[in-house]
């Protein structure tokens, strides 16, 4: 009974079907059958996926450039010739490349917000580092005028911080022009000396 059921097995024993080539369904694909697409699909999804995330290492990013690239199989199959190479080299390949593009562009814009970061903190720092040096240099400037007599220092005051001419701080403090002269001489080289500016 055993012998004649392998028998009869045997007669209706088809030939086995051959995997799909993807050669072949990306010839089938470019003449727009869907059919063939969905089974070069199931061919080379995985394989894709596989190569795709151990280059750009993000699951999510790595099922998006996934399906750009079986995007670009459905529109671009008709580019593919079986004498440069098998369909599953060339879809790898354009699988690779399209990882390879989306890596380079996460470092870009990973490097463009690095120095942008770099520019604020530099500016930043500018700014800061200006009013502390102002304000060090005003209390500086305070300190040297401490230093003056109270003479030199009306005089300073009134010609370089209120803009008094020397004659209207002459007149305003009812005191010779030339005195006035000889005092603000006088009080900037002793300004100059204690601020530690070069002659």
């Amino acid at each position: 009974m055993a012998e004649r059921l392998r028998h009869i097995a045997g007669e209706r024993e088809v030939a086995p079907v051959a995997p799909p080539d993807a050669g072949g369904l990306l010839q089938q694909v470019a003449r727009g059958d869907e059919a063939a697409f969905e089974r070069l699909y199931d061919l080379v999804s995985g394989p894709v996926f596989g190569l795709v995330k151990r280059i750009v290492r993000d699951p999510a990013q790595s099922e998006e450039v996934t399906q750009e690239v079986l995007l670009e199989l459905w529109r671009t199959a008709a580019r593919y010739t079986p004498d440069r190479g098998s369909g599953m080299t060339w879809v790898m390949t354009m699988a690779h490349r399209r990882a390879v593009d989306r890596v380079r562009s996460a470092q870009a814009a990973t490097d463009r917000e690095d120095k942008a970061h770099r520019r604020e903190a530099t500016r930043e720092f500018d700014e800061v580092s200006e009013v502390v040096s102002t304000r060090l240099e005003h209390e500086q400037v305070r300190r040297c005028l401490a230093t003056l007599t109270d003479l030199q220092r009306e005089s300073v005051e009134l010609a370089y911080y209120r803009g008094l001419t020397y004659r209207e701080v002459s007149e305003l403090l009812d005191t010779p022009l030339g005195t006035i002269k000889t005092r603000l001489r006088d009080g900037l080289i002793r300004m100059r000396d204690c601020l530690g500016v070069a002659r």
